[in-house]
């Protein structure tokens, strides 16, 4: 009697665990029907605190970007080459090799720090390694603040590197694991956004203070970089923790708050909760565990492959020569220093605009339709540019220039943006920090590739290209456009359990867009039964 009693309990215990799960399955699936049928506007009335942590996350991009675009302009300071440089004739100039190493150094370590963070990302959290990043960056910039050695400033830029990586690793994950569905495409937009404040803030603070004849030409610039990091670490403690991460981890009290927090109140937040869960236990069938291993395994490897290569594509696009060499090219063309800083401050203007046009058409148009038909036109942009630059008369300068310009805001239009989207929406959940990581040490390792490469092209005394060089970039694009029209899927409007689905499925690429997932199926079932019952 005993054992059937004891029988009997465990059978009911299993049966009351399978209705739970049940219930639980059929809460995400409200939870993503919702998700689906919430547009922009109203997802932004809906969760202004999501969003606002977004904008929050962007800003500590912009403290990367900003320190990226510092590295190469402060060298073009008077006053810095004379503290640093050496006499050279009538100017001074900073040896090439400290050139190299000022600018290859961040590259360098902020290759290593992706990996590196993205391990911790997944073992202490988003919020952790952030605070580890901003801590690193205010020791950093101390180090270049006092530095009047190539040497001390060296170590300065070397270690600011490991902030770079940290914090373009997880913030990116961190939009794509907060944000709601419809605001996904704008707020991974909004990434390139922030890659052109960083660069527009310092070229205006170089324009108006780099004739200073003090070290104070130099310096504002890193004070600069105190006041971006200072800001990013005053909100810190009060920025949720990702949801999925402590989901994952089996914190599910800290994710209901961190998920109040966001926005999702009462039993809104509960739903959430329960396609988050959904989501993962369906991963976890696909993955075995949350190493650099797992993204090469499976069908794991395809979507690593579509999650990196538009970043990749971004390197082989030609943005290497038109950010790093555009005022050099200036000045080469005839124009004199003051009037190519002035020029190049449009640059920076020109990304931002770009880039919230691609925010305010990614949804619209599509990330697939986005990411090719633009790469389509970035080619003829630079098929023209290198055209122009066959002329050497005034009127070919002026056009080459005018093309770069263009170029500038099209490539933020397109690929300058709907690459971060693809980047955080295609890696599966349990691997997205560490696919993210992959991607931005695979575009540094190209980029150091192309800052030793294009100076042998590009320089007078070497292959004397000019802007010639971006027949080799068109060339490029070419080949690109041929992989973007086979393999990259269309994902807008797609929840990471459908993403997930079609990837364990293997729908081909040019079918994702028209596929009806069984995920569409069992939302649409929950929100009919959820009106029959209300009825």
């Amino acid at each position: 009697m005993a054992d059937t009693r004891d029988k009997s309990l465990g059978e009911e215990k299993i049966e009351a665990q399978q209705v739970e799960a049940a219930q639980d399955a059929q809460l995400g699936h409200l939870a993503d029907q919702e998700d689906h049928e919430t547009g922009i506007w109203k997802s932004l009335v809906k969760y202004p605190w999501a969003s606002a942590w977004c904008i929050y996350a962007c800003w500590c991009i912009i403290l990367v970007s900003f320190d990226l675009q510092a590295a190469g302009s402060v060298i073009g300071i008077p006053q810095f080459r004379k503290d640093f440089g050496f006499k050279f004739g009538d100017d001074y100039v900073i040896p090439a090799g400290w050139q190299s190493a000022f600018s290859g150094a961040p590259v360098a370590t902020a290759v290593i720090s992706s990996l590196i963070s993205a391990e911790l990302a997944d073992w202490v959290g988003r919020k952790n390694v952030l605070a580890g990043a901003l801590v690193i960056s205010f020791i950093a910039v101390a180090v270049e603040f006092i530095a009047t050695t190539n040497l001390v400033f060296f170590i300065g830029k070397l270690i600011n590197g490991f902030m770079i990586g940290a914090v373009a690793t997880t913030m990116i994950s961190y939009i794509g694991e907060v944000t709601p569905l419809a605001l996904r495409g704008v707020f991974t937009c909004c990434v390139g956004v922030a890659y052109g404040i960083g660069p527009l803030v310092a070229f205006i603070v170089i324009n108006y203070t780099g004739q200073v004849e003090s070290r104070w030409a130099y310096r504002t610039v890193f004070c600069c970089q105190f006041g971006f990091a200072g800001v990013a670490t005053l909100l810190l403690p009060f920025m949720p923790e990702s949801p999925w991460w402590l989901i994952s981890k089996g914190k599910r009290d800290r994710a209901i708050r961190s998920l109040r927090k966001l926005g999702h109140d009462g039993e809104a937040g509960h739903k959430k909760l329960a396609l988050i869960e959904l989501t993962l236990d369906q991963v976890r069938q696909e993955t075995e565990g949350v190493t650099y291993m797992e993204c090469l395994r499976k069908s794991n490897l395809r979507r690593t492959i579509i999650s990196i290569m538009p970043l990749c594509i971004q390197a082989f696009s030609g943005i290497a020569f038109v950010a790093g060499y555009f005022t050099y090219y200036l000045q080469l063309a005839g124009y004199s220093t003051t009037k190519s800083y002035q020029i190049q401050i449009a640059q920076p203007v020109l990304s931002i605009v770009g880039n919230l046009m691609a925010a305010a058409m990614v949804d619209k148009v599509g990330r697939r339709a986005l990411t090719f038909w633009g790469l389509v036109i970035l080619t003829i942009f630079l098929l023209i540019t290198g055209g122009l630059g066959l002329g050497s008369s005034q009127p070919a300068i002026t056009g080459t220039v005018a093309f770069i310009l263009i170029y500038s805001w099209w490539y933020n239009v397109s690929i300058g943006s709907t690459a971060f989207s693809l980047l955080c929406e295609v890696s599966t959940s349990r691997l997205r920090v560490k696919t993210i990581a992959i991607g931005y040490a695979v575009q540094n390792c190209i980029n150091v590739m192309w800052q030793f490469v294009i100076p042998f092209m590009f320089n007078p005394d070497q292959g004397n290209l000019g802007a010639k060089v971006a027949f080799i970039f068109g060339g490029l694009c070419l080949f690109s456009l041929a992989y973007l029209w086979y393999c990259q899927p269309e994902t807008a409007g797609r929840s990471y359990q459908e993403l997930d689905e079609m990837f364990a499925k293997g729908v081909p690429a040019r079918k994702f867009k028209s596929y009806k997932t069984e995920a569409e199926i069992q939302n649409e079932a929950a929100a009919q039964g959820l009106d029959k019952e209300q009825m």
